[in-house]
């Protein structure tokens, strides 16, 4: 078997293969690789070892047994019997659905999680958006300090596990989405400068030196990012990725990083006739990332709109620490200007960052469907102190009508694991680190981060601690009883509501209409024939939505069709969806 390795730095390079040592030679065809050859099979452990060093993981390991600082293991990823075809589930039209597989079910493993499926595939949803599944020190964990970026998570199930997953959902009709880190890795297990030059001192990022994705040896390391993007992609089976935190990825070349990346993607999904695609996690509100190569945009297919999030939990919650404090001043008016222009800061004053931000979005020229939208996600809940939910704070009524504005607003729906019965569990931010030095700062850190803030240290949950990640496993008795059974209902109808009405999948955000009054907390909104109101006040209110023939197709609590005056008079708190004519 033919293996090979970056390392331009190295004198001499040696492979260690099921505890044979074998001298690697340059491979005269591509500066500062070394290749050789041993006889190896499915499950081989091997490393490599820089210049008679200690024995490392490959870079590009396919499967880490024993964790992100064990030997690599060969995959042979044809031994995989795939039981299902697929010809791929497209972005438009799409409902994600975020899931962490270490917490969806107390045994955190891709097996239990893919026996849950079914429940999604009869909610509605179309893809299911997986957490970071690279390897990470310990057992549990969020993900995002990965280090083997082709390899899979042992303790949810190693790249056979995944692959079952996938096969699963695929059989039920649900697309896949992986999140995957390219702004940062480790600092666990992170050998990779041992080998050559990852990361720059050219640029800093929040976690230390930048991947290197400009300096001298940048070529290499684009490659092996775009490559393990790929891999995911065609090995596995994955539809689609969630690229984390993209602001953060410093890049002055001519071409960034991300433009060769959503090239490469289009090519194999021409090359394999499914469609495949990639979501930005972005706080720059620049259309560029979302606007076509060909028309000097960076290619990405959509992105998450925190906008949206930070507009309508303040309108929920009336929370304005932070980043929300751009938001609260008129919550209504910042949720109107996001259903319309899907960006609110769009060159705007953002008194939280004490500058401009954001320029506007062309609605002539951007599809809805490319800005992802939603009420929760991991990080809005996890990185609260207590990991408090919506479910925590608003009363059911409420979480109607975030149900309702998420689920028919002109974006890309996204949910978040438990969401859709009010999950009574929170979901809060916990590690495993092995290292107790890195354990001991990261406890410290949160209390630390969280003291700022007013909080007491024995009200903010010890992430090393066990219990932390008990407590934010769902509890999957709770949709069984009220009143979690009755907002899954309500979830469930306005699911296929979406499904069923296309003007709710209309991809043009020029056709939503908004009005709104924010003194009597209410807001109404058309997309063709159908109309959305929500009252988020307690005591009735009356919306002049002008269509005095609208029948009714969902509604949170019993409500009259509008008079001959047009105008719905809507209980509150309340959500309803009426079909015009």
């Amino acid at each position: 078997m033919q293996f090979e390795v970056w390392a331009p730095q190295a004198g001499r390079m040696t492979l260690e293969c099921d505890g044979v040592t074998h001298a690697l030679e340059r491979d005269p065809e591509r500066e500062g690789w070394w290749r050789g050859e041993a006889e190896a099979h499915d499950g081989s452990r091997y490393g490599f070892a820089p210049d008679d060093g200690p024995v490392l993981p490959d870079p590009r390991s396919r499967r880490q047994p024993d964790g992100p600082d064990g030997l690599s293991a060969v995959v042979d990823h044809d031994r995989f019997d795939w039981r299902t075809e697929w010809a791929g589930r497209p972005l438009p039209g799409a409902v994600l659905y975020e899931l962490h597989v270490g917490t969806y079910t107390r045994e955190g493993t891709f097996d239990a999680a893919a026996e849950r499926l079914g429940h999604l595939a009869e909610l509605g949803v179309t893809h299911v958006e997986l957490m970071p599944v690279c390897p990470f020190p310990g057992r549990h964990g969020w993900g995002y300090e990965g280090v083997s970026l082709w390899a899979v998570h042992e303790p949810y199930g190693g790249p056979e596990g995944l692959k079952r997953f996938v096969d699963r959902a695929h059989a039920l009709g649900l697309g896949v989405v992986l999140d995957v880190v390219h702004n940062h890795l480790g600092p666990s297990g992170n050998h990779l400068p041992r080998f050559g030059p990852y990361f720059t001192d050219t640029h800093h990022t929040p976690w230390g030196a930048a991947v290197n994705l400009d300096a001298p040896g940048s070529d290499e390391v684009r490659a092996f990012l775009v490559d393990s993007a790929l891999a995911w992609l065609r090995d596995y089976r994955i539809d689609g990725l969630r690229l984390d935190a993209v602001h953060a990825l410093v890049d002055t070349r001519a071409c960034h990083f991300l433009e060769e990346l959503s090239g490469a993607v289009d090519a194999l999904a021409a090359d394999t006739g499914r469609p495949l695609f990639l979501i930005a996690e972005s706080d720059l509100n620049d259309p560029r990332i979302i606007r076509p190569r060909a028309e000097g945009g960076l290619g990405l297919h959509a992105q998450w709109n925190d906008d949206f999030h930070h507009a309508l939990h303040t309108a929920l919650t009336g929370e304005a620490q932070g980043y929300y404090a751009d938001f609260a001043r008129a919550p209504f008016a910042a949720l109107a200007k996001t259903l319309t222009g899907g960006f609110f800061h769009d060159g705007t004053y953002s008194t939280f960052r004490g500058r401009r931000h954001g320029r506007p979005l062309d609605r002539n020229r951007v599809a809805g469907h490319r800005l992802l939208g939603y009420g929760q996600t991991h990080d809005q809940v996890g990185n609260r102190a207590q990991g408090d939910r919506l479910s925590a704070l608003l009363s059911p009524g409420l979480l109607a009508c975030a149900a309702a504005l998420t689920l028919t607003a002109p974006f890309t729906p996204m949910l978040f694991m438990g969401e859709e019965w009010a999950a009574g569990t929170p979901w809060q931010f916990f590690t495993d680190h092995t290292d107790p030095e890195l354990a001991r700062a990261v406890s410290a850190g949160r209390r630390r981060e969280f003291a700022a803030h007013g909080w007491a240290e024995q009200d903010v949950p010890d992430p090393q601690d066990p219990a932390t990640r008990d407590r934010s496993c769902l509890d999957w008795s709770e949709p069984e009883r009220e009143p979690h059974a009755r907002v899954l209902s309500w979830y469930r109808l306005l699911l296929a509501l979406r499904h069923e009405q296309p003007d709710l999948t209309d991809p043009d955000l020029g056709d939503t209409k908004v009005a709104y009054d924010e003194e009597h907390r209410w807001l109404a909104f058309r997309r063709g024939d159908v109309r959305v109101a929500v009252n988020l006040g307690t005591e009735p209110a009356a919306i002049p939505l002008g269509v005095p023939d609208a029948r009714v197709l969902a509604a949170w609590e019993p409500v009259e069709t509008p008079g001959p005056d047009g105008v719905l008079r809507l209980p509150g708190p309340s959500a309803v969806v009426l079909l015009q004519g």
